[in-house]
């Protein structure tokens, strides 16, 4: 766009602005130009992200929250110590202890599907 735009051709453009708007009026013109185009580049940037945003968020979904309270009960249900445990070692246990669990449920159900000879 401003390729067609020399050297000498700016200096004409400037001396009209110059003598439109006066010496004083150029500094606050020239800053609100560049605000404008901090506005305009920040906005842009943020269209982006916005497009970008639903497609992170669809590959990594969200991790549940739960309260200390509700965690402390759950252990106890399982039988899982919570004395001096932390929320995070807690939750480790507790899935530990679901997926061995489903594992056995997969076990008694193979065992019982398999027909014994004999």
């Amino acid at each position: 766009m401003f390729d067609a735009f020399q050297g000498m051709e700016w200096v004409i453009i400037f001396l009209i602005v110059l003598l439109i708007f006066g010496p004083s009026k150029l500094p606050q013109l020239a800053r609100g130009l560049g605000q404008a185009v901090y506005e305009f580049r920040r906005a842009s940037r943020g269209l982006v992200e916005e497009e970008e945003k639903p497609a992170k968020t669809e590959s990594k979904p969200e991790k549940p929250s739960i309260d200390e309270e509700t965690l402390h009960k759950l252990a106890e249900k399982l039988g899982i110590n919570t004395e001096n445990k932390t929320k995070d070692e807690l939750i480790k246990e507790i899935v530990a202890k679901l997926e061995n669990k489903e594992t056995g449920k997969e076990k008694a159900v193979i065992e019982v599907k398999t027909p014994k000879t004999g």
